[in-house]
């Protein structure tokens, strides 16, 4: 068992009992951990966006209890990133609505930082799996990681193109690392902790909820470099990723047979947006984007 002394614990601890508390508002609490550098501090101190008051400033509060639990999640392999640690998602930390923590099943690598979404319909048609496979595989072969939200349909596919092409595979879920949805996924839910890493903003015993999948696309877009949509409706989590992508200033790809749709012919006009034919123009323009020679005059 964890040291209650030992200080990352205690940090950990101490921001899940922020999260906890009465009200709280998880941006804001991010936003007071960063810049107090520390949860502990800001539980003894007090904060504006939970209501500490439960808690006596003058005696350091009793965490022995929260240790425990994260220990209990540690031996199940599920890791507590915070905002305060180094290993907290480099693309992520970036993002104005990041969350003040994610927990991660399997491993999060470096090399994650090249992680690229690709999302779409449930219901997808033949063509649209054909052309989330070529994109998976074409990404895992350049090196990039896939993300998705393991959904049936565009996000199944796209795990599994990248898995089978022996690349790297995240998956940003909708509920608590415990839980699998849809329950049909849960064999590659397995798959991808083993082989890559499950992440989630949510409490490891959280359902899923209504509110619960438009935050994972929040999360999904920030930790990844782009977002591609393959095929999408008016009303779908897909579409309200790509718009949550261009407000973290991450280019969005939509594939010219979403043009179909009124929505994506007027998103295609919006600074930041390409219109693609093949994987490879996928590549070629976050390869020139993120160049380091870009900023070079």
């Amino acid at each position: 068992m964890k040291d209650v002394n030992d200080t990352p614990s205690l940090e950990s601890a101490a921001l899940l009992t922020l999260l906890r508390a009465p009200g709280a508002r998880w941006r804001q609490i991010a936003h007071e951990v960063e810049e107090a550098g520390s949860a502990l501090l800001v539980l003894q101190q007090g904060s504006a966006a939970a209501q500490t008051s439960l808690f006596d400033p003058s005696q350091p509060p009793d965490l022995s209890a929260q240790i425990a639990e994260l220990d209990a999640w540690g031996r199940e392999g599920i890791s507590v990133l915070t905002v305060l640690d180094v290993d907290y998602p480099e693309n992520l930390r970036t993002v104005y609505d990041r969350p003040p923590l994610v927990f991660v099943a399997g491993e999060l690598r470096p090399e994650d930082s090249r992680s690229v979404a690709v999302v779409g319909t449930r219901r997808p048609t033949d063509d649209g799996i054909a052309r989330a496979r070529r994109i998976g595989r074409h990404l895992a072969a350049s090196g990039y990681t896939v993300a998705s939200g393991l959904a049936t349909g565009i996000d199944t596919t796209a795990h599994t193109a990248a898995l089978d092409a022996g690349g790297r595979t995240v998956a940003v879920i909708g509920t608590g690392l415990r839980r699998a949805y849809p329950k049909q996924n849960a064999g590659l839910q397995a798959r991808i902790a083993a082989e890559g890493a499950v992440v989630s903003q949510f409490l490891p015993d959280a359902p899923p909820t209504k509110q619960s999948f438009p935050m994972r696309n929040g999360v999904m877009s920030g930790l990844a470099l782009a977002t591609v949509v393959v095929e999408a409706g008016k009303v779908s989590g897909s579409r309200m990723q790509a718009r949550l992508a261009l407000q973290h200033n991450r280019p969005v790809f939509l594939l010219r047979s979403l043009l179909e749709h009124d929505w994506a012919t007027s998103m295609q006009r919006r600074p930041g947006v390409y219109v693609v034919d093949e994987p490879e123009q996928i590549t070629e323009t976050i390869d020139r984007l993120t160049s380091p020679t870009l900023l070079t005059a």
